[in-house]
């Protein structure tokens, strides 16, 4: 089995990014993919770091501009996805109806006002907490640290304890694929990776390379929260799941190195 096939589908479902259609589609190599989550993260998190940085060096004192420009090209690349299964996702809860109901009114097109509050809620909290994190000198690494650890959520949304919750569907081509500890090893190498970012790129002091690791381990526990929140309430997890998960995830992770760095 080819890892080329888990990056094209991990890209090619992740972003927008021209990668090619892999030449095979299954559960193994969908486990593989969310693996590599992380690194589409990175990709995704390294051209909105450098937009951030770019818009810096032209404005200095517009921090709020390059927050926004930042938050608005990962949501870009990312083809709104999550946003919309954020979206989805919340007003399946809101409805407080039964578990098909709520798994019906996730696959509808349209957008209910719980879901519009989530959009508007998380985006709020990504510019204003990007800002901070800007304000502080750390804007484009606080970028890429974030939606790396957003997307690292997809390895633990889809570990091996939680089933997908319908038989067809994004979900079920991903749910129950990654082993706890293939996804314990992944984290490590991100938390590593932040870690050592962190260390590099600001004064290094304790808190602030706490601050790097605690936003990575954050977003896991959003990830094992969530997805343990969806078995309760849907019976598993499912591609809506997955994205609003990843949402909610890049917003703690940016609100925690905004509060530490």
């Amino acid at each position: 089995m080819s890892w080329g096939d888990a990056a094209r589908l991990c890209f090619g479902t992740l972003s927008v990014l021209p990668v090619g259609v892999p030449s095979r589609v299954d559960r193994a190599v969908g486990g593989r993919a969310m693996l590599l989550a992380p690194a589409a993260g990175a990709v995704l998190g390294g051209i909105a770091a450098g937009v951030v940085a770019l818009a810096q060096l032209i404005r200095p004192d517009a921090d709020l501009l390059a927050a926004v420009l930042g938050v608005l090209v990962v949501a870009v690349l990312s083809g709104g996805l999550h946003l919309d299964g954020l979206a989805d996702f919340a007003d399946a809860l809101g409805s407080r109806r039964d578990r098909e109901t709520m798994l019906r009114i996730m696959k509808q097109s349209d957008i209910g006002p719980f879901g519009v509050v989530a959009i508007t809620a998380v985006l709020l909290l990504d510019v204003a907490a990007l800002t901070a994190c800007v304000q502080s000198g750390f804007g484009w690494q606080a970028t890429l640290v974030a939606t790396t650890a957003s997307r690292l959520t997809l390895s633990w949304s889809c570990r091996t304890t939680i089933p997908s919750a319908r038989p067809d569907g994004l979900g079920s081509l991903v749910a129950a694929t990654v082993t706890p500890i293939k996804a314990a090893a992944t984290t490590a190498i991100v938390v590593t990776a932040a870690i050592a970012l962190t260390w590099l790129s600001t004064p290094a002091t304790g808190v602030a390379v706490g601050g790097a690791a605690a936003a990575v381990l954050l977003a896991v526990a959003t990830s094992v929260l969530i997805s343990r929140r969806a078995r309760r309430q849907l019976g598993g997890t499912t591609g809506d799941v997955l994205g609003a998960t990843v949402e909610i995830a890049l917003a703690i992770a940016l609100l925690t190195l905004a509060l530490t760095m």
